[in-house]
């Protein structure tokens, strides 16, 4: 009993070194959007001598940081929406349906994957500009669900896989066709699958620069990370100001995980045990 006590102390310790190292870039940047730019580097490490509590309102108001929020958050929302339907409803068909060239479609998906995103920025922006997308949320959303989607549909796909058959026989006895099925069993039993895409998606669209960088130059439809770099120049970089920013820009991702925390670690969690 005392072994099992001392076993369990010196996990549950490492756990606790292991979380702080884990979270102390997180704090270590709250800290910092505290300290004015001189104190940033003469003690980058230490708690700030005065705090500029001031900072984050300078911040959002510098660099219009609501619209760009506005922006990020409506780009965002349009892209998992499009991301967790196309996704569910084709990882739908390609686990419980036999068909010709299966196999060639899921490899296409599977190639999908390996495809660098950052070598189609020159064809996406000569495609955007032939069909007038550029400085739309359409120039941004496309793309978005485009790289998405093959990630999106192999999470789902494998999850979906683990589902006797029984229940959708079940489901036909009692008269009720292939959308009943999908939306009112397949669904709701793999919301753990589509909580970990979901998280999954929403930090690429969130975090994403070089999509919006290339396509979009109206101020007004700048995402978050474009605004973010504004307070960077060739010359000088205002860490006050850029370490405020970031940890506004971060706070609604850490919301996002910690709604769908109890999910993602459901589908973690089946999908070691079926491995």
């Amino acid at each position: 009993m005392m072994l099992r006590r001392t076993k369990s102390g010196i996990v549950n310790g490492l756990m606790i070194i292991y979380a702080l190292i884990t979270l102390y870039p997180l704090i270590w940047l709250f800290i910092s959007s505290l300290k004015s730019n001189e104190e940033f580097y003469s003690r980058p490490f230490q708690l700030p001598t005065k705090w500029h509590w001031d900072s984050f309102s300078r911040a959002w108001k510098i660099s219009d940081m609501g619209t760009s929020m506005l922006n990020s958050i409506i780009v965002t929302a349009l892209s998992l929406v499009l991301t967790l339907a196309i996704g569910a409803l084709a990882a739908y068909v390609l686990s419980r349906f036999q068909f010709r060239f299966k196999l060639l479609v899921m490899g296409l998906f599977l190639l999908g994957m390996l495809i660098p995103i950052h070598s189609t920025l020159v064809p996406l922006f000569i495609m955007m500009n032939q069909t007038h997308l550029l400085n739309t949320y359409g120039a941004l959303i496309l793309p978005y669900v485009a790289f998405e989607l093959p990630i999106a549909i192999f999470i789902i796909q494998a999850y979906m896989n683990t589902f006797p058959k029984e229940i959708e026989e079940a489901a036909f006895i009692d008269g009720i066709g292939y959308w009943g099925i999908f939306l009112r069993m397949m669904l709701p039993l793999s919301t753990p699958a589509l909580s970990t895409v979901a998280i999954l998606a929403v930090l690429r669209f969130w975090n994403d620069f070089s999509f919006a960088l290339v396509f979009i130059s109206k101020p007004a439809l700048k995402t978050l990370p474009l605004s973010l770099s504004m307070f960077a120049t060739g010359y000088m970089t205002d860490y006050q100001l850029t370490m405020a920013a970031l940890a506004m820009a971060v706070v609604p991702t850490i919301i996002v995980y910690l709604i769908f925390q109890r999910s993602i670690m459901q589908g973690m969690i089946a999908g070691a045990v079926k491995g």
